[in-house]
């Protein structure tokens, strides 16, 4: 039987480009799917399997930027050319319910997440090695060569940022660091 997680609490994950946050979460999510994932908005263009709606929705810079300034963003955040962000009303709506809500994003939107959520638990993913990080950009074959330097260069960045969060979590093993993720949400 699946724990109850706390009604209407914000949870967030964050961590470096390739330390595999998105594999994490679809295995927590398989596992507890009284979890509601927010789907962040991008100005990036979709990776082959990547459907609109169900993993980011997709907007031109313009549209992104109208967002902004209309407040329906809860966070955001340029990373490597193109913006990133949380809409802001699913997130309260979802919390307003009782529902448990999650959050993957970067470290700039966490911040900005933290600023209006202190009550939010933020868990901070960070990679076995550096060396392991850049192996599995690389082994993604989606980025060029300069996309992948703007990305380790980022993650060095924000390697160094991990003592910010209520937790931080090593993503060596998969099934390792799921089963730590669940006690870190209370689901274990």
């Amino acid at each position: 039987m699946a724990a109850v997680l706390p009604e209407g609490r914000l949870f967030l994950i964050t961590g470096p480009s390739g330390v595999g946050k998105g594999t994490l979460v679809a295995a927590l999510l398989a596992r507890h799917p009284q979890i509601w994932l927010s789907i962040s908005a991008t100005t990036r263009t979709p990776r082959s399997g990547e459907v609109e709606g169900q993993h980011y929705f997709f907007l031109e810079r313009s549209a992104f930027e109208a967002k902004v300034a209309q407040g329906g963003l809860l966070e955001w955040a340029e990373f490597a050319g193109n913006c990133y962000g949380t809409p802001r009303e699913p997130v309260e709506r979802q919390l307003a319910a009782g529902r448990p809500v999650l959050l993957e994003i970067e470290l700039e939107g966490a911040r900005q997440v933290r600023r209006s959520f202190p009550s939010g638990f933020q868990i901070f993913i960070k990679p076995p090695s550096f060396e392991e990080l850049e192996r599995r950009i690389r082994g993604r074959g989606t980025d060029s060569e300069e996309a992948i330097s703007r990305r380790l260069q980022r993650a060095q960045v924000e390697l160094q940022a991990e003592a910010e969060f209520d937790a931080v979590l090593v993503n060596g093993d998969l099934n390792e660091a799921l089963a730590q993720l669940e006690r870190l949400m209370g689901l274990a």
